[in-house]
């Protein structure tokens, strides 16, 4: 399950450390036909070569069958006007589809139908993806493997992360689904209304901006230790957009290249800052945290400037930031760190 964990971790996913196919076996002559696009392609968009950190891509044409991998590469694609036909099964956070409320709603205006989800639990799912016939694969927030992705390339021609695995901004990834769809002047749009929902947000909680932060995973199952998400990762890289600053202590003990580190509880003391932020399974957990004689010199926990968040689609809509989810975290998610902002 560490597959399942790390998936999660990145795509905003689940606690830090934390099919699939549908198990169908029928090839892409027996599925509907993709839905038609909302929108053009730019002038002269093909080909194209978009480079990644196993290489470089040449498109030749407008793909018309695209599946993504990752967490958040389907919000992208849907975001620019492109149904995927096949798309990773959201297994934390994600509804009876394997899908979020924000993309089924992006589908609904398109009037397009639900792409085949599959499962990243045992990794790529090669085989899978081959019955779907794409023409393009998109991985640019995912977290292939070299192998996997000489792999996939027989059978379509694949995208994948600009440098690290699960380390993807959404606007690298926007600008990269962008250039391979040929839609590079929809993406300039859609991230212009991402930032402005973004902005928008931080003027409606004032409280929340030049407030320093720790966001953790934090778990009853093991109370000796605390894992931290760095300013690598996106938690922290959306937070930062809102105005808000990395704590100190964690921009000194990050790791360069790492989304995550762990730290031992003994060390609780030095995570000060304005608000601790981390993830728990049930209303109880927090008690426990504030309970326990490590965790509990936590600054946040002591003062009570804490979010302990136990909703994981809401939670999701901040840890795989997309066009899409990120309007979603900033409704739900950013009142709630506003809320542990002035403490209880």
């Amino acid at each position: 399950m560490r597959r399942t964990t790390i998936t999660a971790a990145a795509a905003g996913l689940t606690l830090l450390l934390s099919a699939c196919s549908t198990g169908s076996t029928d090839t892409a002559e027996d599925e509907a036909a993709p839905v038609e696009p909302s929108s053009s392609v730019d002038a002269d968009a093909f080909p194209v070569t978009v480079e990644h950190a196993f290489g470089a891509t040449e498109i030749e044409a407008e793909p018309t069958r695209v599946v993504t991998m990752g967490w958040s590469d389907h919000d992208v694609v849907l975001s620019l006007g492109v149904v995927p036909v096949g798309a990773t099964e959201i297994s934390w956070g994600g509804n009876e589809q394997g899908s979020t409320p924000w993309f089924d709603d992006a589908l609904a205006e398109l009037d397009g139908e639900q792409p085949e989800r599959l499962s990243d639990a045992d990794g790529a799912p090669v085989d899978e993806i081959a019955q779907l016939e794409p023409d393009l694969i998109l991985a640019t927030g995912s977290g292939i493997t070299e192998a996997e992705y000489k792999k996939l390339s027989k059978v379509a021609d694949v995208v994948a992360y600009p440098d690290a695995p699960w380390a993807t901004s959404w606007q690298d990834s926007l600008e990269m689904v962008g250039s391979a769809l040929g839609r590079t002047a929809l993406a300039d749009e859609v991230r212009a209304d991402t930032e402005a929902s973004i902005a928008e947000a931080a003027e409606a909680h004032p409280e929340v901006v030049g407030k320093s932060f720790v966001f953790a995973s934090l778990t009853t199952t093991d109370m000796s230790k605390i894992d931290y998400y760095t300013p690598e990762d996106n938690r922290p890289r959306l937070l930062t957009d809102l105005g808000m600053v990395n704590a100190p202590v964690i921009e000194k003990i990050s790791e360069k290249g790492a989304f995550y580190g762990t730290l031992s509880a003994e060390r609780a003391a030095d995570l000060e800052s304005d608000v601790f932020i981390t993830y728990a399974e049930s209303d109880k957990d927090l008690a426990a945290f504030t309970k326990d004689p490590l965790l509990g010199q936590i600054p946040g926990l002591k003062s009570g400037h804490v979010l302990a968040s136990t909703d994981q689609t809401d939670a999701l809509g901040l840890s795989a930031p997309s066009p899409l989810s990120i309007p979603y975290a900033m409704e739900k998610f950013v009142p709630l760190v506003a809320e542990a902002v002035q403490g209880s």
